[in-house]
This record gives C-alpha cells, sequence and structure tokens, in this order.
C-alpha cells in the first residue's frame, strides 16, 4: 500500500534528525539523507558499502530553489529543466560553497534532480518545509541490481533495518521507469558542451531537440557519476550478453554441459523445458525497462549457474537498458567459456 500522509510526515522527521529513510521515484527507490547533513550522507556509504568517492544525486522539490545549490545555472540547463523536470534527468552542475561535498564524492559539481513520483515529491515537500535536499543513490548494496518495489529494499537491507541504521522504507508501489536517470554534465559547457554520463529513460535525442545541439560522449576528464562504474546493477549470479542468432545453441551446449541456465529473452523464441527459469521481456524498450530490475532479481533466486541475456538492438532508444545490461555483465567475462569447459 502507498505511503500515507503520517508515514510521509514521520519519515521528514527521520530525515531531519539525520537518519535513512528508502524512498520511491519513478525510476528505481532511493536510499535518502539530508543532502547537507554530512555525517547522515556518510550513513548511506556506510549502509550500501558505497566508495566514499563515489557521488550521489541530491533530489529536490518541484518547487526549491534551484540555484540555492548551485553556483550558476547555465540556460542550456534550464532549457532541460523546463522540458524534462519532474522527471527522471539529473544535471550535473557546480556545487555551490555552501553544500558539503559529502553528496559530490569530493569534487566542485553536484548532480540534481526534481523526481516525479509522487511519494517523493510529497516527502520532499514536507522535509525542511520543501527547501532541503534529499541525497539518495538506489536502496540497494553497492553494485548490486537496482530495487523498483519496497520489497526488493527490505530484502537489501533487512539487517540495516534491524539495527536501526535504515529507519523506514516507504511503500510507493512498483517504480514507473524501472531504470537510474539520465545524466547529463552540464558543468563544462564552454569546454565540452553537455555531456552523457548515463543514459536512461530520456534519450540523447530528446536532449539534442531541446537544446539545438549535440550531446557528446563522456571524456577522460569528465566528473564522477552515479551508477558510471564499468561493473554495475549485478546479481549475484553472472550475466552474460548472447547475440540472439546464438542463444538457442549457447542454452543447448550448457544444458549439454549439465549446468543450470536461467535465460532472458525478448523475442519469444526460446523455450527449452530445461531451462532453470525463463523471463520474456518485450520488445518494447520502454516496458523492457521497467521490468529488468524485477525480473533479474527473480532469475537471481533460481539456483542457475549462469543468466544468458538476449542482446539488445544497438540503436539508441535502447540506449539505457543495454548500458544496464554491459555493466550487469561486465564482471561476468570468461564465466560462459569456463562453465561450457567444465
Amino acid at each position: 500500500m502507498p505511503a500515507q500522509v503520517a508515514e510521509i510526515t514521520h519519515a521528514a522527521a527521520l530525515l531531519e534528525a539525520g537518519r535513512l529513510v528508502a524512498f520511491p521515484t519513478e525510476t528505481v527507490y532511493g536510499l535518502g539523507a539530508d543532502a547537507e547533513n554530512p555525517a547522515a550522507v556518510a550513513a548511506i556509504y556506510q549502509a550500501k558499502g558505497r566508495p566514499s568517492n563515489h557521488p550521489v544525486i541530491v533530489h529536490i522539490a518541484p518547487e526549491a530553489e534551484i540555484r540555492y545549490w548551485v553556483k550558476a545555472l547555465p540556460e542550456e540547463a534550464e532549457k532541460l529543466i523546463a522540458a524534462f523536470w519532474p522527471g527522471p534527468l539529473t544535471l550535473i552542475l557546480k556545487r555551490a560553497d555552501h553544500i558539503p561535498d559529502a553528496v559530490s564524492g569530493g569534487q566542485d559539481s553536484i548532480g540534481l534532480r526534481c523526481p516525479s513520483h509522487p511519494v517523493a515529491q510529497a516527502l520532499l515537500r514536507v522535509f525542511k518545509g520543501g527547501r532541503g535536499g534529499l541525497a539518495a543513490p538506489s536502496a540497494n548494496q553497492f553494485g548490486h541490481v537496482s530495487p523498483t518495489t519496497s520489497a526488493h529494499v527490505i530484502e537489501e537491507f533487512s539487517e540495516e533495518l534491524k539495527s536501526g541504521l535504515v529507519a523506514t522504507v516507504l511503500d510507493g508501489g512498483q517504480s514507473e521507469v524501472g531504470i537510474e536517470s539520465t545524466i547529463v554534465d552540464m558543468s563544462r559547457l564552454t569546454t565540452h558542451g553537455p555531456v552523457l554520463l548515463r543514459p536512461g529513460h530520456i534519450s540523447a535525442a530528446q536532449l539534442e531537440q531541446v537544446l539545438g545541439m549535440t550531446v557528446n560522449e563522456p571524456d577522460a576528464a569528465a566528473p564522477r557519476a552515479s551508477g558510471t562504474l564499468e561493473a554495475h546493477y549485478a546479481p549475484s549470479t553472472p550475466v552474460v550478453l548472447i547475440a540472439p542468432e546464438n542463444l538457442d545453441e549457447t542454452i543447448r551446449q550448457l544444458l549439454v554441459a549439465g549446468k543450470k541456465v536461467a535465460v532472458m529473452a525478448y523475442q519469444g523464441h526460446v523455450q527449452h523445458a530445461a531451462l532453470q527459469a525463463w523471463c520474456q521481456l518485450n520488445a518494447d524498450p520502454v516496458t523492457y525497462a521497467h521490468d529488468l530490475y524485477a525480473d533479474l532479481r527473480q532469475l537471481d533466486h533460481v539456483g542457475a549457474d549462469i543468466i544468458l541475456v538476449e542482446a539488445l538492438p544497438a540503436s539508441r532508444e535502447w540506449q539505457g537498458v543495454g548500458d544496464r545490461l554491459r555493466r550487469a555483465a561486465f564482471d561476468s567475462q570468461g564465466v560462459l567459456q569456463k562453465l561450457l569447459s567444465t
């Protein structure tokens, strides 16, 4: 049942007292703390096992004063805000001097977004009278599959909830988008232009249409940003991406070798009675993104030796979910060959 007014008010009070609260957004669930309280932000890193130099995103209410958080708000950033906020877009801007660098991993930038989920907005409007910001990475152990339901959060932080390190979890149903926000670096416009640091629901083409300019690929000097490490979003079971034309034969070889196989496909042609589990996702990238993490979590619990994922098209509309799957599979290089050889 979605969080009610009394629960939201209580959660805001906990946050103001420096506690951690998990809450829903339209992308995934976030683990929130007062962005201006370094000790509270440090507790996020402790709960998640997150490297201290890996920045978090600050969530603000729709009516919040954006300029409070940044040194400057470029016209190009204002265009994106007008077009996509509230929504799944994070902007990297130069951080105002009075904002603690705990939220940016020690960098001089800050990631800001305004979520569209009604529970997130209600929480942000009550917290500090709508003038505060919540530092909130995804509510999961660092590097794991992001949560899209409150049950996922409770599963991830069962011990932290018992100990009180995580104070409470607000329920807001299943996240609508299902993958993390698009992140665009707007902090170096004069030298690098806008830079897409993490693709998401809002595509590069949509950004370019609003900005009237090309959105560039990440460069070596780009700010560090949430969810951009090579290995991320990974279940415990190894994930391997397989080209559609090779999927059936790969399944056959693994089954002949006596391996337990789970499969995530989107074209619907994979049917092997001996599979440990099989998920068929929709061939529409928006629906695929909505279901991705829940299905990865489901497949991670079936006792398989490997999760084979049918590789996605390389087109721009698939860029967001393709990015998440590539990172989920990064640490699994060589796993397929090892399973087939033993």
